[in-house]
Order: C-alpha cells, then structure tokens, then sequence
C-alpha cells in the first residue's frame, strides 16, 4: 500500500448558493405588510491551505472527490440564510497546483499559504431585497448560484537546499541518514528508495535541507525508471550533488561515466518555467565519490578526482559506512548553499491590483453563428449568465423581471444591431450549459421618450407664451379653418363630391 503520493487529480464542487424566498409578512391588524423574504446563504468555497505536518497528498489519492457545504435559503421575517463553511483542504509545502491542461494556477509555498481552487456560489436574493418604489411587492425571489466545479492536479515538488542525486544503490540514502536526523529504508537492492527523503542539516550557523532523490537511470528525462516523477523533486533545489558509487561491479559503469549519464539527463529535463526555475544544468553542482571504506573504490575515487576537478567541480571522497570524509562535506554544502541563497533572487509577493471596468464596457458580447438549423445568436457574458441562473422561469413576473434587466444592460439592442429579428434562436451562457429563447423583441409604447423616472421631456421647455403670441396663435387656427372650409366647397361647386341618389 502506497505510503507517499506526490501527484493526485482532484474534483472540486464548490457550495450551491441557497434561494432567496418570497414572503409577504403576515400580522393581525396588518393587511400590508410588505415583503419580508430573506436572502439565501453563500456556498462554501474549497480552500487549499499548507500545512507543514503535511509531507505527501496520500488523502487526496483515497479522496478525489471533495463537495463544500451549501448555502441555506432564506425565510420569511428577514431571515437571512446561513452561509455554507468553507472546505478547508490541507497540502504540504511545496504543492502545484494546475489545470489538466498544464497550466498552473498557484505555487504553495509558505506555511498558512492559501487558494482558493472553487469558489461557492452567491445566494439569491429575497423580495425584500428586490423591493423598490416602482415594484412595492414582489411576488417572486431570485435562485442561488451553483458552486464552481472544477478539475485540478496537485504535484508536489519537494522544498529542499540540497538535491542528492545519483544512479540506484549509489549510497544516497545512506548519506542522508549521517548528515541527519532521517531514517530512510537502506537495502543493498536497486531503487530501494521510492521517495524522497527529507533530512535537516546543521553546520556552523548554517542550517539546511537535503533531500534524496531516488536513483535515476539512462533515459530518465524522457520518463523511464520514473525518471520524471523523480526529477520533479530536483527542480526548487539550489545546489545538485553527484552521488557516484566507486565500488559498484556492473560492467560499463566508472565514475566519469555515470556522471556524465547524469547530467546528460538533467540537461534534458526542462523544470516548470512558471515556477520561476532555472534549467537543472545551471545550478551549482558537487561530485561526492563514495564508498571510499573499500581499498579498490579509493583507489578509483583519488585517481578520477584530479579528472572531475578539471572540469570546475569540487569533488570530496567519503565513505557514509565509516563516516569518513562528512566533516568536510557537510561545510562544503553550507558554503555552497549560503552562496546560491544569496544569489537567488526574492520573488516579491505580487500585489493586488484592482482596475474597475471601463463606463463604456458592456460587460457582454453577441457571437452570430451560421448553424444547420439557421442562425443562432449567443450571449456571452458573466452578468447576463448569472441573471439566467438566478431566474425561476415558472414565474412570469421573474422571467419579466430578467427581460428588463437584460433590455436595461443594453442586450436588445446589441441583438437588433446584430441582425436578430423576432423568433430568432438565442443562448445566454456558455454553450455546454446555456438557456435557450425564442426572441421577441420589447414593443416601445413610447414611455422610454419620458426619460428617467421624474422627469419629462414635455416639462423642459420653460417659456410662457405671451398674450401676443397666443392671440397670433388663435388667429392662425382661424385663419387655418377658414381656408380648410373654402378648399372643401370649392371641391363640391367643382363636382368631386356627388351624392348617388341624385343619379
């Protein structure tokens, strides 16, 4: 039974926002009382949170699915529903999290660092809150919004100064075991160790983290020996050290030999650059020749160390079996993590920016799509969208109250701009989940001429006619009759007008 998981696929369901309610309030002695129903409750969102006593996602793995609590709807008496708790999912330190696509949408580092991977939906509104001048009682309440769902990958990427890396039964294992306080699992069998091994290291005034690797073999950035379940752990290491075991007997196997195959393999594996990592072939590296207690691999180790040296790395001969050579090595990795953390660079917390939207930004657009059954008119926007869900379409005054809030955010006349007549098919929201309408245009009555509610276009023009021009006004309807009248009898004396029983 796998005891250490380190990349699970989550399915999130975020907490329903409950309904508004609809409510008149009701008292003896009373007979208008008014609406008084609540609004309904937020859902609960799904919040990742690091927790340091946390070192694998092995819950996830038994769990993949994880649901938020609801909202709860409201009631009558200006009651409020409760809010939905927030699900609170605990990761260890260094977890990615990502969409299935690759893109990564947060790097968990830091203890009490959170995200938040689904948000819960807004509850709706009661009609007591959807009470103004002109709708007195409502008789309808809007619906809660459905909690996001989502699918996320989590891939835990091992926080450590210090990488040892090295072919199977190179003596990482044993080495991390006598620089620290861990106990990993050591066997003379290849890939003993299946995960990383966490250990804390203390020299001098310099304390740091080593981590080690399980073994890599040829092939291992193209993912053979779960090469890049392994090399994912490598990528927030400052400093690589080259385990090399002088004593094995495999045939074709020497110092120089496996190092060059190891590096070879860290030059091929490309670390997340979202991440802000450096390619693993830049990284300051070391060369420790182990196994050094036996007389044919010293030999081997100080006859290739001059060799290794030469091309610009510091090597140190050791033996983790008769604890020779640690002391040194220990200081050497201090000094080399003290130097890489002074020159990796701080990534400053990113600031919140808030930019509200342009006066001119519609919030919506309109996509015209030729189909077989016709054309088609789609409305994309958030607002739009989540009015639709909102809306209890077996009302007929909430499906009234959605079509003036559409007409008001201007989507009638975006529909008319785009050549939509009445009956053409309309989709408000995206296309997996959109409502679908048979248009019919708003008929103007002409009250839209009256402006905003107290005013009137009528009332602008504050001149008050004088008693001069009110009798050149009379005269002018006089004089306008009287030529009427004489057009109309000299149209009869002409004969235009006959009567038929004179005939």
């Amino acid at each position: 039974m796998a005891s250490f998981v380190d990349r699970v696929i989550l399915h999130l369901s975020a907490g329903n926002g409950g309904h508004g309610v609809a409510s008149v309030h009701r008292e003896k002695f009373k007979p208008l009382g008014g609406p008084d129903g609540g609004n309904g409750g937020r859902g609960g969102d799904i919040i990742f949170r690091v927790d340091p006593q946390i070192t694998t996602l092995l819950e996830f793995h038994h769990g993949p699915h994880r649901t938020a609590a609801n909202g709860r709807p409201g009631e009558g008496g200006e009651r409020n529903g409760a809010q939905g708790a927030d699900l609170v999912l605990s990761v260890p330190e260094g977890t990615v999290v990502s969409t299935r696509d690759g893109e990564v949408l947060a790097d968990l580092v830091g203890a009490g660092t959170e995200f938040v991977a689904a948000q819960g939906g807004r509850g709706g509104l009661g009609n007591r809150a959807l009470a103004s001048q002109r709708r007195k009682a409502p008789g309808f309440a809007l619906k809660g919004e459905p909690g996001e769902s989502r699918e996320v990958v989590l891939e835990l990427k091992t926080l450590a100064d210090v990488a040892l890396i090295g072919f199977p039964s190179a003596g990482k294992s044993s080495l991390v075991s006598v620089l620290s306080a861990a106990r990993p699992k050591i066997a003379d069998y290849p890939f003993t160790t299946l995960v990383p091994n966490l250990g804390v290291v203390t020299a001098g005034g310099e304390r740091f983290t080593v981590a080690d690797v399980p073994g890599l073999i040829p092939g291992a950035s193209e993912g053979k020996g779960l090469g890049l379940r392994f090399l994912r752990h490598v990528e927030r290491c400052h400093v690589l050290v080259h385990v090399i075991d002088c004593a094995t007997l495999e045939p074709g196997r020497d110092p120089l030999t496996d190092l060059d195959v190891i590096e070879h393999e860290l030059a091929e594996y490309v670390p997340d650059a979202s991440l802000g990592g450096m390619p693993l072939a830049e990284r300051v590296r070391m060369v420790v020749l182990n196994k050094a207690d036996v007389p044919e691999a010293r030999e081997l180790a100080e006859m290739v160390k001059p060799d290794l040296e030469a091309r610009g790395l510091e090597v140190h001969i050791i033996s983790a079996v008769a604890h020779t050579g640690l002391k040194e090595l220990t200081f050497a990795l201090a000094r080399a993590v003290s130097r890489a953390r002074a020159e990796h660079l701080v990534v400053e917390p990113a600031r919140t920016v808030v930019r509200p939207r342009a006066i001119d930004d519609s919030q919506f657009r309109i996509r015209r799509e030729e189909t077989a059954d016709g054309v088609v008119f789609q409305v994309l926007g958030d607002r739009p969208t989540r009015w639709v869900r909102q809306t209890d379409f077996a009302n007929d005054e909430a499906v009234g109250y959605l079509a003036e809030r559409l007409n008001r955010l201007g989507v009638e006349e975006e529909l008319l701009k785009a050549g939509a007549v009445a009956g053409s098919t309309v989709l408000i929201g995206p296309e997996d989940d959109a409502v679908v309408f048979d248009w019919q245009p708003t008929i103007s009555a002409g009250a839209e001429l009256l402006g905003q509610r107290g005013t009137d276009i009528r009332l602008e023009d504050r001149h008050r006619p004088t008693r001069g021009e009110k009798r050149d006004a009379f005269h002018g309807k006089m004089d306008a009759a009287s030529a009427a009248r004489a057009e109309l009898d000299e149209d009869r004396r002409s004969g235009l007008w006959t009567d038929p029983d004179d005939e």
